[in-house]
């Protein structure tokens, strides 16, 4: 596991290198976290964060073109590629107690390194994503929970101690999303409905998904929504620039068809912490896009339902994002 996690390391490294080298290159750097805390939780899918790094469009290497050429279900279009650094940590609902419960979600963290493509031809989108990353004391959960408590003056978490083992973690992933169907335009503004379909496999995520987002604004940017954090809606990490102001409001409904969350379930060859999941689970989610220049901020609210059997109710968190093109 240890040279798994150095090579991740590394990864981001060079990830990060790449950003900071980055003049004038067209490509798009973006922000995004994800956290119940604005609702008054703590608990469950508690915190994520990652960063993207998206080239601009037409840098991508001839073996990519290649590939997209080979696949016969994937229209020629726009390729646009991109490497992602994230973590996702998860927790029981009381994080004060050493030992939690038997039947309480299981302390779980996940550092990934993803690396993913999108053809755009005309209105629709195909997006395909290989994620690597570590599952345990590897992720680094333990220590980044702690320190954003401490900063934020939170409870302190007491119970790491019981986390999954550490666990190397792949998954690929595929989702195809049919923007503006149907659009309707009015004076100066737009309203559109996108719909998608697509899935994960992998020892992290299996589970098959379908869902529509609904938008309505002035001047709407060429793209199929905010980005967000896996599993969810899927959205846009390339940003055009435009004149003037952009904005849209949106609402959106996703349900997924749950085979395996390693979260939930538990460890793959190791005995571990586990719950019942519920196989079946759905996301509500709305929120705002502001667009100006090369700048883009966008907010999102999700309502998720109960993903294990012994949860009691929904979970609400925040998504923020910042995008920026360099």
């Amino acid at each position: 596991m240890h040279g798994w996690f150095f090579r991740i390391g590394s990864l981001a490294a060079l990830l990060l290198a790449s950003v900071a080298h980055a003049q004038n290159s067209g490509g798009t750097f973006s922000l995004v976290t994800e956290n119940d805390l604005p609702y008054g939780a703590d608990r469950h899918y508690t915190n994520g964060l990652k960063m993207v790094w998206v080239p601009a469009q037409g840098d991508e290497p001839q073996w990519m073109r290649d590939f997209v050429n080979w696949m016969p279900w994937i229209p020629d279009g726009d390729i646009h590629y991109g490497y992602e650094l994230g973590q996702n940590i998860y927790t029981p609902d009381d994080i004060k107690t050493a030992d939690p419960p038997e039947d309480a979600r299981p302390y779980a963290g996940w550092l990934y390194l993803s690396t993913g493509m999108g053809v755009k031809s005309g209105r629709q989108l195909d997006q395909l994503g290989l994620t690597i990353g570590a599952i345990g004391r590897a992720s680094l959960a333990d220590q980044s929970q702690k320190w954003l408590h401490r900063v934020t003056d939170s409870s302190h978490p007491q119970g790491w101690d019981t986390q999954l083992s550490n666990e190397l973690g792949i998954i690929v992933s595929g989702q195809r999303t049919w923007r503006g169907l149907p659009e309707l335009q009015f004076s100066s503004t737009a309203l559109e409905v996108s719909p998608y379909v697509g899935g994960a496999l992998g020892n992290v995520f299996s589970h098959a998904n379908i869902g529509a987002t609904l938008r309505y604004g002035q001047n709407l940017p060429d793209d199929f929504g905010p980005p967000r954090i896996q599993p969810a809606a899927p959205g846009s990490y390339a940003l055009s620039s435009k004149n003037g102001i952009g904005w849209y409001v949106f609402a959106g409904v996703e349900g997924r068809l749950v085979l395996r969350n390693i979260f939930l379930d538990g460890n793959t060859f190791k005995d571990s912490r586990s719950v019942d999941k519920r196989y079946l689970v759905g996301d509500l989610q709305f929120g705002l896009v502001f667009d100006w220049r090369n700048t883009r901020f966008s907010y999102t609210h999700i309502i998720r339902s109960p993903e294990f059997e012994t949860q009691d109710s929904a979970d609400q968190f925040g998504a923020f994002s910042l995008m920026w093109k360099l």
